[in-house]
């Protein structure tokens, strides 16, 4: 019997509640382990610092933690002084993102909402961040809704997977490797992500992270020595970024 495809969104908030079910299992059993430091999430990959550094001072600014999953990021942006709203297609992600602020003593407006039609007034916000979310959407949608919802000079960082290197693209698509999991419509970002986001935005920039240090995700674990190599080869050389893990994509509404 023939069966009909599931939507992409249902599809991916039924992938994502499923995850988050499973890790609630963990915190049901474990509460204190929804506390963290700055640092347990800033430093866990290499982009993650210097894209938080590129949003500027947060102080008293509106931001929007688009996708936010587990609902770290929201508390680091919270610690940071920015009045924090954090978003989510999953309502289990949601549920744990709320969960992790009240854990963490930080206030946070928690809600499900779908990133290509948000439920926010023009302008509403002065920054957005975002982490792993916009391969997961319609570009063009999702670029008009952030422009929408961005005041006019807000700043957009998202911190994405990026699918330049052919032998990435590779090992993505065919091989098995450690804390691989996919959606099934899920799409690395491309140039045309990146030509689409350029039609609503005036400026764009972009900084690969990752190339040889990438081999740390296949042990588990951070390779020092080779991620100041790659941030040396990334500064002399900046055309390899198309060779990069993840690009950090920093947007200014006009």
């Amino acid at each position: 019997m023939n069966t009909v495809p599931l939507d992409r969104l249902v599809a991916e908030r039924l992938f994502h509640d499923d995850q988050a079910a499973g890790r609630a299992e963990t915190f049901r059993a474990e509460p204190s382990r929804y506390e963290f430091a700055d640092g347990d999430y800033l430093d866990h990959e290499t982009w993650l610092r210097p894209a938080f550094a590129a949003l500027g001072d947060l102080s008293g600014k509106r931001v929007l933690d688009l996708g936010c999953g587990h609902g770290m990021a929201a508390v680091v942006l919270a610690r940071a002084g920015a009045e924090v709203t954090a978003c989510d297609l999953s309502p289990e992600y949601v549920r744990e993102a709320a969960e992790r602020a009240d854990a963490n003593g930080v206030s946070v407006r928690c809600l499900t909402a779908d990133a290509e039609a948000l439920p926010f007034a023009d302008g509403e916000f002065d920054a957005v961040w975002g982490h792993a979310i916009l391969h997961h959407l319609d570009p063009a949608a999702t670029a008009r809704e952030l422009k929408r919802v961005l005041r006019p000079g807000g700043i957009a960082v998202f911190a994405e997977p990026w699918n330049g290197n052919p032998i990435l693209r590779f090992a993505r698509r065919r091989l098995p490797y450690p804390g691989k999991h996919r959606t099934r419509d899920e799409c690395p970002l491309t140039p045309v992500h990146l030509a689409v986001l350029r039609q609503q935005f005036h400026e764009l920039k972009s900084q690969g992270s990752q190339l040889t240090s990438m081999l740390g995700r296949l042990v588990q674990r951070r390779l020092t020595t080779l991620e100041a190599f790659d941030r040396l080869v990334l500064r002399v050389c900046p055309k390899l970024e198309s060779w990069s893990r993840y690009l950090v994509v920093i947007l200014r509404n006009a």
